[in-house]
């Protein structure tokens, strides 16, 4: 199991990005690429790829999975227990 150190200067930013996940997954899974949705967040592409990384390790409530590499990350999203493995992409 990985350990994450977290940083509390990162809390309220991390929170504001795991709320704005768990509102996206009520209507199922996922994906998306963080510079898509900085601005819904109010937060950089690159603070949100770090945040995944710590929120991947430490809620309890989503499945989050480093889907893909194409130019920048795609994140997969569920909501926890929903999903065994990624289905993939749609085209």
């Amino acid at each position: 199991m990985r350990m994450s150190v977290t940083d509390p200067a990162d809390a309220p930013n991390e929170k504001r990005l795991e709320q704005f996940l768990l509102e996206k997954a009520r209507d199922g899974e996922f994906y998306f690429k963080s510079k898509f949705i900085a601005d819904d967040v109010g937060l950089s592409p690159k603070q949100i790829g770090a945040l995944m990384s710590k929120l991947r390790d430490s809620t309890t409530e989503l499945e989050i999975e480093r889907w893909s590499y194409t130019g920048a990350t795609t994140w997969h999203i569920a909501p926890a227990g929903t999903t065994e493995t990624a289905p993939p992409l749609p085209a």
